[in-house]
């Protein structure tokens, strides 16, 4: 930035600290109840991790340039524009691709010890297979990448799939719904650990895979953008009682072959750990009813259990396979062996909570997968909120499910160590500069949420660490750039300048 941009900066920063300090001699009337109660860095472990997260399409940009290749999304956007909200594409993004060194400055100025990205797959395989070539550009680009925030003393906690999958593998196999993907994904990640394993000590195989399914192949409103034809989502191709299930599956075996080969090749003299990123709301019984209970937990089968149950005890929830029967792919034993325990810590992503009821009636002709739990999910309960409305119009503020979640996977899921790897409120319909950096909200947000993430700790849940989703405002997937979830808000009329919000200067203090 030129020195005009950098007066202009500083200004933004100087107004927000001001207002910050607003916050704070008002007795922090934005956060929760108990806002007498110190809290700060020091109410957590000395090594606990707080970072922020991000992903390779929704940032990096760049989608043509030093050998990268086409994924699914690269596809997807321009195929289907009317799927996005403001028919927008990932093709410059963020341009973190160029403006990352820009970027790391701002983590370690807001005191960030962490940055979570993901590897785009065809900037380093642009044709998605070992044996077709390595783009040597792209592996510059992210080792430049992991020395910079090392530089500042940021730990890089790498995802090496983040829903980009090659195009070249889904016309040639169908990609995740074929098992040849699994040889080809253990390959691209070999090179990942090969090129960067020596400085890289954290790493997440995959980004939730229950949402990349789901939207990819039961509704089909994200890439690769597959469903029933009965659904009318505008799919021409899928099936939503099959697919959903079949790539579960494959992606799981992607895990456990990926995981199996950096324990016995690198993990001996990198000294790394791997795990997975799972997401799941937190579900509330509707009512205090048995079947509604019974409703609750079904609906976290069939998020959570869906992935969790098989890599702690090698199958398939109970309920999910009495509800799916034959749909549901069987793992060999040898496959269920390689399944169990395959992670050395968790990347749990939470945003929000749910109201769950029993479904008396159900469709058995056009079965799709977000009917088989036989669960009613909802916002509202006898006219009142599960908690505060967001600007996303399908999550309410819940801080306390996440606590409750993290008890209950200590509880059923063998206390695993735990990365809370995305957690976040998004913004919509934001006009300028001045509107976008001012996010009580957010501040609000993160403070009940560091809170219950304390209260978990203290019930003796291995929490290791905290990423704020997102670092910077970014495309948003289907809802393209109308919301921004970031930390550092991006001014998209004034070419990608950013500008720090007063969430990132409270999370500045709080670090301090």
């Amino acid at each position: 930035m030129d020195f005009q941009d950098y007066r202009f900066h500083c200004f933004f920063i100087t107004v927000n600290l001001l207002c910050l300090h607003i916050l704070s001699v008002s007795g922090e009337n934005v956060a929760s109840s108990n806002v007498s109660t110190p809290f700060n860095i020091s109410s957590f472990p000395s090594d606990f991790v707080f970072g922020a997260s991000s992903s390779a399409y929704q940032y990096e940009g760049a989608v043509k340039e030093d050998g990268k290749g086409p994924s699914i999304w690269d596809t997807f956007a321009h195929k289907f524009p009317g799927k996005i909200s403001d028919n927008s594409t990932g093709d410059l993004a963020n341009d973190f691709y160029h403006r990352y060194k820009e970027d790391v400055k701002l983590m370690e100025f807001i005191g960030l010890n962490a940055f979570r990205f993901s590897i785009s797959w065809t900037r380093i395989l642009p044709h998605g297979k070992l044996s077709k070539g390595v783009n040597e550009e792209g592996i510059t680009f992210y080792n430049n990448l992991i020395n910079e925030l090392l530089s500042k003393g940021i730990q890089p906690f790498v995802t090496i799939y983040h829903w980009d999958l090659p195009q070249t593998l889904q016309d040639e196999y169908g990609g995740f719904l074929s098992p040849r993907v699994v040889d080809d994904f253990k390959d691209f990640a070999e090179v990942c650990f090969k090129e960067f394993g020596d400085r890289v000590k954290h790493w997440l195989t995959m980004n939730e895979p229950y949402i990349f399914i789901v939207n990819g192949y039961d509704s089909g409103a994200l890439a690769p953008g597959r469903c029933s034809s009965w659904l009318n989502n505008g799919c021409h191709v899928g099936n939503s009682a099959t697919e959903p299930y079949i790539v579960a599956h494959t992606m799981l075996l992607c895990h456990a072959q990926t995981v199996k080969l950096y324990r016995q090749k690198y993990k001996p003299h990198q000294k790394g750990e791997i795990g997975i990123a799972l997401v799941s709301h937190w579900f509330v019984p509707y009512s205090k009813s048995q079947v509604d209970k019974k409703a609750a937990q079904r609906a976290l089968d069939f998020m959570y259990g869906w992935f969790l149950e098989p890599l702690t005890y090698g199958d398939y929830p109970k309920s999910m396979h009495d509800l799916v029967g034959k749909r549901l792919p069987k793992f060999t034993l040898e496959e269920a062996m390689l399944l169990k325990g395959s992670f050395d810590f968790l990347g749990l992503n939470y945003y929000t909570a749910n109201y769950a009821a029993n479904l008396h009636s159900f469709n058995t002709v056009n079965m799709s997968f977000s009917t088989d739990s036989q669960t009613n999910l909802t916002t509202e309960r006898n006219g009142k909120l599960i908690g505060d409305p967001t600007n996303v119009s399908i999550f309410y503020v819940y801080p306390r499910g996440l606590r409750d979640l993290l008890v209950y996977t200590k509880q059923k899921y063998r206390n695993p160590t735990i990365y809370i790897t995305e957690c976040g409120i998004g913004d919509a319909n934001i006009n300028s500069i001045k509107q976008g950096t001012n996010d009580p909200q957010r501040i609000n947000f993160y403070r009940r949420h560091l809170l219950a993430v304390k209260e978990a700790i203290t019930d003796k849940v291995d929490v290791k660490g905290f990423f704020p989703w997102s670092f910077l405002d970014n495309f948003e997937w289907g809802s393209g750039y109308t919301q921004r979830f970031g930390l550092v808000y991006v001014d998209r009329s004034q070419g990608l300048k950013r500008y720090l919000k007063n969430s990132a200067l409270w999370l500045k203090k709080f670090l301090e």
